[in-house]
């Protein structure tokens, strides 16, 4: 399996149920990244999506504890365990934890492979990745020419970012 996230310099991911910035080229690069695959995430990761609604072109499994919960073009599982079983019908290649911060610390061992967009920047943040930089188990296999953002199309321009890619030794 593998993961997708963007973090700014201290590893934060989120403040107030947001995203940190929203960056064209990262969310493009997200989209190149997970389309035709499965995504794994959290109900409140779906709810942050336009309308609440299932990524087009992937196969949303969402997390998400309540029997009652289901969100139209979604698979809900109730727990890890019914997570990890779900996930056997597809190939391990295919499938793409995208968040939030819950789901990525429980899913983050089964990952081998995990697609960091780096901010270089400290934003405001109430939620966190792990560092994979300070994990003895993760190491940085790639990393892409720095990238600018545009302020005609981001939340935030003249934002330096990277596209880094981590394996697990």
């Amino acid at each position: 399996m593998k993961l997708i996230v963007a973090v700014d310099k201290e590893w934060g991911i989120g403040n107030k149920g947001d995203l940190l910035a929203r960056i064209r080229a990262d969310l493009m690069n997200f989209k190149s990244l997970t389309s035709g695959k499965v995504v794994v995430l959290g109900s409140n990761t779906l709810a942050t999506f336009p309308g609440g609604k299932a990524l087009k072109n992937r196969i949303n499994i969402v997390l998400h504890p309540s029997e009652e919960y289901h969100p139209d073009n979604t698979t809900v599982v109730h727990s890890i365990d019914q997570l990890l079983e779900e996930v056997k019908k597809y190939d391990t290649d295919d499938i793409i934890i995208i968040g939030g911060a819950s789901v990525y610390r429980q899913m983050l061992p089964y990952c081998d492979t995990a697609y960091v967009t780096k901010f270089d920047k400290s934003f405001e943040k109430d939620v966190y990745f792990p560092n994979l930089d300070e994990d003895e188990n993760w190491e940085l296999a790639e990393i892409g020419d720095k990238q600018v953002s545009d302020p005609e199309t981001d939340t935030e321009g003249g934002l330096e970012f990277y596209f880094t890619k981590y394996v697990r030794k």
